[in-house]
């Protein structure tokens, strides 16, 4: 008996394979759906939202729901965009995130879903909420102000690097990243070369001596709105 199975999304017929999420789905068929804490290497969590979709009128994180024959997938709706972008905005206001002096312009994920959903300005009052920033490692640095508790570092630490750096603590507007050390970060073993750094999808946690080694205008969004590599491949698929 054949794994493969068909479901439509935006009235796009896709073949999947039995397991697979809507997200890896939609993905192999060129077709992108917004995400933050989703990523290739982990494991599904479904925490920021930016990528629920309608299935069959019913509300649903791409991330984590499985592929089922015959469904009917809506993601490139209005309504659902205008939801994406509240989500964004409520991270650039509960953060301190100030795009042109940030080492990751350009490269940013959150900054770059922002100018894909056409965000200009919240809707929401900044919140202006006091970060700490942790220096004190001699390759990495966090900053709390850039944090948006995707818990990519989290996951990665755990999922990839094997260890367990990063972790939450708190609840609600005073959750954190807190690390595995009673001290600070340098007293973690957390590596330059971990995941877990390279998997930041904002300017939370960054490697020094390194900043602008890639000058603004040639970085990886610049040129290329989030999600081209991903729509790539539906040209692909056609001629495939």
């Amino acid at each position: 008996m054949s794994d493969k199975i068909k479901f439509t999304m935006d009235g796009v017929e896709i073949e999947a394979t039995q397991g697979q999420t809507i997200m890896q789905a939609a993905d192999e068929a060129g077709m992108y759906i917004p995400r933050l804490c989703a990523h290739k290497d982990l494991l599904p969590f479904g925490s920021c939202r930016v990528c629920t979709v309608m299935v069959n009128d019913r509300p649903q994180t791409a991330c984590t729901q499985p592929v089922s024959p015959g469904m009917s997938v809506e993601s490139e709706t209005e309504e659902l965009n205008d939801i994406r972008r509240s989500i964004v905005e409520m991270l650039f206001v509960e953060g301190n995130h100030y795009c042109p002096f940030c080492e990751k312009s350009g490269n940013c994920e959150l900054q770059a879903l922002g100018y894909r959903l056409g965000m200009l300005a919240p809707r929401y009052p900044y919140m202006f909420n006091k970060h700490d920033v942790d220096a004190s490692h001699p390759d990495i640095y966090i900053d709390h102000n850039r944090c948006i508790l995707c818990a990519r570092c989290v996951r990665s630490s755990k999922e990839l690097d094997g260890k367990n750096v990063f972790q939450f603590v708190g609840r609600g507007i005073h959750k954190r990243v807190a690390f595995n050390s009673d001290t600070d970060l340098s007293g973690t073993d957390v590596s330059v070369t971990d995941k877990a750094i390279e998997n930041c999808p904002v300017g939370a946690i960054l490697k020094k001596r390194s900043a602008y080694a890639v000058p603004i205008g040639k970085r990886k969004y610049d040129s290329q709105p989030l999600g081209s590599d991903i729509e790539s491949r539906k040209a692909a698929v056609k001629q495939g």
